[in-house]
């Protein structure tokens, strides 16, 4: 309350002393009421701005990737088994689900064969529903289904427009996320466009639609947005309250819709893990977290059928661990900096103890072998030891399994999304270094003071800092999944670009640090970065938008024309993974084996189902097949005789070995691999075809009926066929 000397040398009358404080009090309040009413309206119009731009850019990011993919295949014109064919490998299987369910006389005749099919592997009833992350599919079919759309939509638009529309939930999350970190929606902007711009880095959805990612990661990002906002101080109760449950509802839905969804939260309970270790986060919150990464698992675990891959996960055994470890181990965070560092090794070496106990325990009382395969790629890929392991070898040897390639950050670069993300990286791990040896030194202060300590870095930038980190580990590692980390890069080099937090930080570290250079650079850097970009790839955005192509695949298309025409609909068909899958969608025949990994006894069968291409008797490979009741066997030349990988990542190579024999072509051998007693299976049967001049389909494939099998492999057939390789020993070589 402002008040007013008396005038010395006079006495004013008790009621002209009082006027002018009450109209100096009236003026001050009205004052702070105009300022906080012009302040709230203000904010209200930002928001109101930002949101619209937020949702202007989601849409154009769905309607951009619907164009790029109508543009690349002319989607509406070709015929509909081509339209099949152009989702490839496990695309097609998954979409199969969707096509079954809609075609099913009832929708609970849908589900009833979906939980007792006996079409994706022979021999074998399988429930989908427990095997797959395929719920998205059935409720897409449902939806369709029940919606009065039918004469205005297709199925398969219906399908295909709504993964695009999820991605302009992806990019509202990551807008949202950068804004969220900033307090400016330019930050959201920048990310956005950086996103769209960097399009072949951050997604593959336009020419990937069905895969499990791309329904997963726009629910991961409005997961790791809804985070962000809940490590914001001084929440109100109700808004943490609203605010975990989206977390728990956007991990359900990530944890629904992609079968590695347990390995993503792992790296983030670790996340949490290593900040809660050092003061930076609230360990209140942090704890609701794992406990909501456990519940959203085991809900779709239950939702699943208990499927066991979901109850012997890491992530269950890690945050469970977490939890035990708390309550033996007390006053962690008492003591000296010294102290403390020993009782946080401990900690660790007690968590990851415990963590390898526990799931060593549940997989035993499972009986689970269903990831082994991973960790034997894992352990092989980080030099634990060369495998011959055929399954290891197959994700070794593929080029999306291997390290992020270099031009990856040549082209990330080309937008300077790559030097703003260094930029604003480097000085925040540098802060968040020092805050965390800060709070370790000050862990015995009062709670103020160790929220002075923390001042400087946020809980939610800090939360993100490690994010990025961790995931750009494991981009850099394995290239598919560096979708996972591009996309948050764009969120960080964003939300840094705009932070008064991050500027305040670099400026005062070159002495040139005041409050109106901090505010003009901030707004002025990211407004000069957004017209760089707009008049760099503007054009070639838009004639990206002008190429028109088509999509081309007769060989294909004739060789399911030709199954659905002349076999009939119980034939089982054995041939590749990635075949077999659009075997099944677009013609419904049975598979002997299809691209969904995750089943140890599928691993064996289609390692099995794969001698056709090694070097293995007749006899031998004709049991096998029979033994999965196959009527019909697919040759491809594109594996026979492949070249996309080098000599010892074939897959023949990979046979070879797995076998004990020895490879095809010039180089050396393990001293322990054997020559074979028999030529390569694929090689005899393309030889004899054409021998033949019978059984042949089209250039690329090579479909063969079991009862003609033996025909192929007449003794007299492979007598010439030793004879002319004999003669001519570049006769296969020629292929390779």
């Amino acid at each position: 309350m402002t008040t007013i000397r008396q005038r010395k040398g006079g006495k004013v009358p008790e009621a002209d002393e009082d006027q002018p404080s009450e109209e100096k009090n009236v003026k001050s309040k009205g004052k702070i009421l105009s300022d906080h009413t012009g302040g709230k309206l203000w904010n209200i119009l930002s928001l109101t701005v930002g949101g619209i731009v937020a949702i202007f850019l989601g849409l154009l990011t769905s309607v951009y990737v619907a164009t790029l993919h109508e543009n690349d295949l002319w989607f509406s014109n070709i015929k509909e088994v081509e339209r099949e064919i152009s989702f490839r490998t496990e695309c097609g299987l998954y979409y199969s689900y969707y096509k079954q369910m809609i075609q099913a006389a009832s929708i609970q005749q849908g589900l009833h064969g979906l939980v007792y099919d006996n079409k994706t592997e022979s021999v074998r009833t399988i429930n989908i529903l427990e095997r797959m992350n395929v719920y998205q599919e059935v409720f897409l079919s449902i939806l369709y289904r029940i919606l009065p759309i039918q004469q205005y939509l297709e199925p398969v638009y219906f399908y295909i427009y709504t993964l695009f529309g999820l991605q302009a939930v992806y990019v509202i999350a990551l807008y949202v996320t950068s804004w969220l970190l900033s307090g400016t929606w330019l930050s959201g902007l920048l990310a956005a466009c950086w996103y769209i711009t960097n399009r072949i880095d951050t997604t593959r959805v336009e020419f990937t639609i069905p895969l499990r990612e791309n329904w997963a990661l726009p629910f991961f990002a409005v997961q790791i947005a809804a985070i962000t906002y809940l490590f914001r101080s001084h929440l109100q109760p109700a808004q943490e309250r609203w605010t975990l449950l989206a977390v728990f509802v956007a991990t359900f839905l990530f944890s629904l819709t992609w079968q590695f969804n347990q390995f993503m939260m792992l790296i983030q309970a670790l996340a949490l893990f290593i900040l809660d270790c050092f003061d930076i986060l609230p360990t209140a919150k942090v704890t609701r977290l794992y406990i909501i990464q456990i519940s959203g698992l085991l809900l779709v675990c239950a939702l699943q059928f208990f499927n066991s891959m979901i109850l012997g996960s890491l992530l269950i055994s890690f945050n469970a661990s977490i939890l035990i470890a708390r309550t033996i181990q007390k006053n962690l965070k008492k003591g000296s900096l010294l102290s403390r560092l020993g009782k946080l090794i401990l900690h660790a070496l007690l968590v990851s103890s415990l963590t390898l106990l526990v799931n060593k325990f549940i997989k035993k009382i499972l009986n689970l072998e269903s990831d082994e395969h991973i960790f034997k790629f894992l352990k092989a890929k980080f030099g634990f030891g060369a495998t011959r392991d055929f399954d290891a070898s197959l994700y070794l040897c593929e080029e999306a399994f291997g390290l992020l390639p270099l031009n990856t950050f040549s082209r990330l670069s080309d937008t300077l999304l790559f030097y703003v993300y260094v930029f604003v990286l480097f000085p925040m791990t540098v802060t968040a270094v020092i805050v965390a040896l800060r709070n370790l030194s000050c862990s015995n202060q009062a709670l103020e003071k160790m929220e002075e300590c923390t001042i400087s870095l946020k809980p939610d930038a800090a939360y993100n800092l490690i994010h990025t980190v961790l995931f750009g580990c494991l981009a850099l590692s394995t290239m598919r999944m560096k979708y996972l980390w591009t996309s948050h890069m764009c969120v960080f080099a964003s939300f840094g670009l705009c932070s008064t937090e991050v500027w305040r930080l670099i400026l005062k570290c070159v002495h040139l640090y005041t409050s109106q250079r901090t505010q003009v650079i901030k707004y002025l850097i990211p407004i000069i970065t957004l017209l760089y970009i707009l008049y760099k790839f503007w054009p070639g955005i838009m004639d990206e938008l002008l190429e028109l192509r088509e999509f081309y695949d007769p060989d294909t298309v004739e060789l399911m024309n030709w199954i659905k025409s002349n076999t009939p609909n119980t034939a089982v068909f054995a041939g590749s993974m990635q075949l077999l899958a659009g075997v099944k969608l677009c013609t419904g025949r049975t598979l002997t084996n299809h691209p969904h990994y995750e089943d140890k006894h599928l691993r064996e069968r289609t390692k099995q189902i794969y001698q056709i291409y090694a070097k293995r008797s007749p006899e031998d490979v004709y049991r096998i097949l029979r033994s999965f009741s196959t009527d019909y066997v697919i040759l491809e030349d594109s594996i026979c005789y492949e070249r996309r990988h080098s000599r010892g990542c074939r897959l023949r190579d990979l046979l070879d070995i797995a076998n004990g024999h020895i490879m095809d072509g010039l180089g050396e051998n393990e001293p322990d691999l054997k020559p074979s007693l028999y030529p390569r299976f694929c090689l005899v049967c393309s030889f004899s075809a054409s021998l033949l001049n019978s059984l042949g389909m089209c250039s690329n494939f090579l479909l063969i009926k079991m009862r003609d099998l033996k025909l192929l492999w007449y003794p007299e057939i492979l007598t010439i066929y030793l004879s002319v390789t004999a003669a001519s020993p570049d006769y296969n070589n020629k292929y390779f």
